[in-house]
């Protein structure tokens, strides 16, 4: 039968159809796109989130109201991707894929009307952000899983790559998309979604169809109680980590901080020692006797972490210090921050869908391996760079940091789901979204922990001799300089002045000189301020990104070649474990 009649008796939507599988890729980068814009894009938009709740997040009271912003979304997607994975596996991929859509586009809905303001707006944001994680997780665990469904082996690398060009190039459009509509109405940073939402559901319900193969399996209960347990207790330990404690800048000593990461590695390594005895596990150890499968993955997750501690770092750069240096208002800050990262989006746009078909013709390993390569050179060339930098430079290199991050993202994301059976499909995608989803909920901990680290040296010697070559008074002076160095992070995160909050209650501005206090607040000042002690921090920041970077190339070297799963037939019959099969070379 020729395509036109097939096309004629199957319609448009049919799973039947020859160009089915370009439905199916066409919707899924649409959904995962959008996903993973909403996982960044609050992240440059909060100055405008706060402005428009009336909250002011650098009040100590409301640090947590910040955190929980910044991180839930991250978090909630990081707990879930793995089980709605399993979901898809047992009651069908589409079905969830498509639920998450749903449920992703009504809360995208109530994050535009908070009716609220202050504390109690910021938790209407926070709990819809958490529901909207839900919806996004079903969409990314089952997004690449309908792909590898779809397409044959020999087209999967294109695919899967331009979902996974998507996936990551959501968390950098986040920032551009974000800083763009911070500058009109803090509103429009969520109503965005709304309209594709709405198309997404539509489309999705229309045109996608059930062609992978299910497994009857059971709901693996207290797998996913324990897994989420522990992740949760480990997350959030490592989130308030990064709050003063007593007299320590950081809160890693803090009984409570401990507890939670402690106990929440226990509860996870009893969940996987649960995993290898249960039926049917939420999560298959054995998957990671496959060894595309699980280097793929330690470098997937070490690639993660270094990619978002990138994105704070540069965001914090900019909007803090480099931006007011050449003149930008400090409310603009996040429109301009959004542009200026445009080259970093843009390299991972053009190397991404190339290195994706590419990888279906030499394999995963050496191009994912030059990228992480590429991508850990371009963390040293930032450290040689002064703070107060030449654009162009800054552009070219976190262009090539773009280059180097789409060279290893689809060929990386095509070989893990390439190695895996059929029926484990929605798993694999979930496990590997967990692992990036964690990434990036750790690089917050870790990177912020580092940076504050490399200011608590610094920073309260620059504070103090800034202030009093200002006339501030000794005693004054030494009480700012003693405040713990987060507050100062996250003023220059936010592209905050601070000096203005952190001097009027004292009364010193009162009794300056109109020129000292002009000078003090305005826009040049804290970045000055800030500059070299901020470049201590990165210097400690950067090194830890391009060691990760290092060994992540170094993990995805220990991949192999180009594997592709195929089931194998037993001599005799035997128990066969979810991982039997032969990883043959094609």
């Amino acid at each position: 039968m020729t395509e036109k009649a097939v096309r004629e008796r199957t319609g448009m939507f049919n799973k039947d159809h020859p160009r089915y599988k370009w439905i199916a890729l066409s919707n899924t980068t649409l959904g995962i796109l959008m996903a993973t814009i909403n996982g960044s894009i609050v992240l440059i938009s909060l100055p405008a989130i706060f402005t428009g709740i009336q909250l002011n997040p650098l009040e100590p009271s409301n640090v947590s109201y910040l955190l929980w912003m910044l991180m839930g979304y991250i978090l909630v997607t990081a707990v879930l991707v793995m089980t709605f994975g399993r979901l898809g596996d047992i009651y069908g991929r589409v079905r969830i894929y498509n639920l998450g859509f749903v449920i992703f586009t009504v809360s995208a809905i109530a994050l535009v009307f908070d009716p609220f303001l202050s504390g109690a707006g910021a938790l209407w944001l926070i709990a819809w952000r958490v529901v909207q994680a839900v919806g996004g997780s079903m969409i990314v665990a089952n997004s690449t899983a309908i792909l590898t469904d779809a397409f044959p082996a020999n087209k999967r690398g294109m695919a899967i790559g331009i979902n996974q060009i998507a996936a990551i190039a959501g968390t950098f459009l986040g920032l551009i998309v974000g800083g763009l509509l911070a500058a009109l109405d803090w509103r429009a940073i969520f109503l965005v979604s709304v309209p594709f939402g709405i198309l997404g559901t539509i489309w999705s319900y229309k045109s996608l169809h059930e062609v992978g193969t299910t497994s009857k399996g059971r709901i693996d209960w207290p797998g996913n109680i324990l897994f989420a347990v522990g992740l949760i207790a480990l997350l959030t330990g490592i989130t308030y980590g990064i709050q003063p404690y007593g007299d320590s800048s950081t809160g890693w000593l803090n009984p409570w901080v401990l507890g939670a990461i402690i106990g929440g590695l226990v509860v996870l390594v009893l969940f996987v020692l649960l995993e290898l005895r249960v039926k049917d596990p939420l999560f298959n150890v054995r998957l990671f006797a496959n060894r595309t499968f699980a280097w793929g993955n330690v470098a997937g997750l070490l690639a993660s972490i270094s990619r978002g501690g990138l994105q704070f770092m540069l965001i914090i750069w900019l909007q803090g210090i480099w931006l007011p240096l050449h003149g930008y208002s400090y409310e603009s800050t996040p429109f301009w921050a959004g542009i200026y990262l445009l080259p970093l989006t843009i390299g991972f746009l053009v190397s991404g869908p190339l290195s994706g078909t590419l990888s279906d013709r030499i394999g995963a390993r050496t191009l994912s391996t030059i990228g992480l390569l590429l991508v850990a050179a371009t963390f040293v060339a930032l450290l040689l760079i002064p703070v107060n930098f030449a654009y162009w430079v800054f552009a070219v290199i976190t262009f090539l940091n773009g280059i180097g991050s789409g060279m290893f993202a689809a060929p990386n994301r095509t070989a893990i789901m390439n190695s895996v059976p059929a029926t484990e499909r929605g798993a694999a995608s979930g496990m590997t979204g967990t692992f990036q989803n964690a990434g990036n909920s750790l690089s917050i901990g870790i990177f912020f922990s580092l940076m504050i680290a490399g200011l608590a040296s610094t920073l309260p010697n620059a504070l103090f001799s800034g202030l009093t070559s200002h006339g501030v008074t000794a005693d004054v002076a030494a009480q700012v300089a003693a405040t713990p160095p987060v507050g100062s992070l996250f003023a220059a995160f936010l592209g905050y002045n601070p000096i203005e909050s952190i001097l009027g209650p004292t009364g010193a501005l009162d009794a300056l000189p109109a020129a000292d206090s002009a000078a003090l607040t305005g826009q040049s000042f804290f970045p000055q301020l800030i500059s070299e002690p901020f470049h201590s921090g990165l210097v400690i920041v950067f090194i830890a990104a391009a060691v990760m970077s290092v060994i992540g190339a170094v993990a995805s070297m220990l991949m192999g070649a180009k594997y592709v799963y195929t089931e194998s037939t037993p001599a005799a019959p035997r128990p066969v474990p979810a991982v039997e099969g032969e990883l043959s070379d094609v």
